[in-house]
């Protein structure tokens, strides 16, 4: 599945997370930050455009109603933080820990989560168009009442995850690992599943295999 990436203009000037303090609204746009500490802060309605963002750290910050448009992270820490209602379109999280994160009531379009940890996140009664999970950790994950529309796996560890109330009809998870799921039989539908896991969802059925 091809998705669009982030639209960044080349050699941005460097700035601090902090800046956005100084400004008349919580925005930032067209720059680059770089090892930035911004931990614990509450700013709602933070509007992030056509920037770079690496090393930097977010952890339990509320971001609430954050609105993200082309923007590319790299080695960015956001654990515990809330990103709940919040819009996030072209963006990339590149090797990003979101342990934790609030993804709650939030719009995805083509956002790429590439070797990411997303242990204990939820993206509870979210929607989500074009957006890839690659490499990434989604243990114990919670998707309760999301909305997908061409959403991908690649190879990433689903093992806990909850799919309660969502359908993954058309979904690929073939690649995808686990040792549970929470889905049930009629949200299962139209999943796109290898053999392996297509033997273990009849075993969690009740039926009883004989080669």
């Amino acid at each position: 599945m091809k998705i669009d990436f982030p639209k960044i203009p080349e050699d941005l000037p460097i700035r601090k997370f902090h800046d956005l303090f100084y400004e008349e609204d919580p925005e930032l746009d067209m720059c680059k930050i770089i090892d930035s500490v911004f931990e614990q802060e509450v700013v709602d309605r933070v509007r992030l455009s056509r920037m770079e963002v690496k090393n930097c750290r977010f952890n339990q910050t509320d971001f609430q109603n954050i609105d993200l448009t082309d923007v590319y992270f790299e080695n960015c820490d956001f654990s515990n933080a809330n990103l709940s209602k919040a819009s996030i379109h072209r963006v990339v999280f590149k090797n990003c820990k979101l342990v934790g994160v609030d993804f709650t009531e939030s719009r995805f379009g083509n956002v790429h989560f590439d070797q990411s940890v997303l242990n204990l996140t939820t993206f509870g009664n979210s929607k989500l168009e074009k957006v890839i999970f690659q490499e990434a950790s989604l243990k114990t994950t919670d998707f309760f009442d999301c909305h997908f529309k061409r959403v991908d796996f690649q190879s990433c560890n689903l093992d806990g995850a909850s799919f309660d109330q969502t359908s993954l009809k058309g979904i690929d998870i073939s690649t995808s690992t686990f040792d549970a799921l929470t889905v049930s039989i009629d949200d299962l539908k139209g999943c796109k599943v290898s053999t392996h896991q297509a033997i273990h969802f009849a075993a969690l059925m009740g039926l009883i295999i004989v080669d």
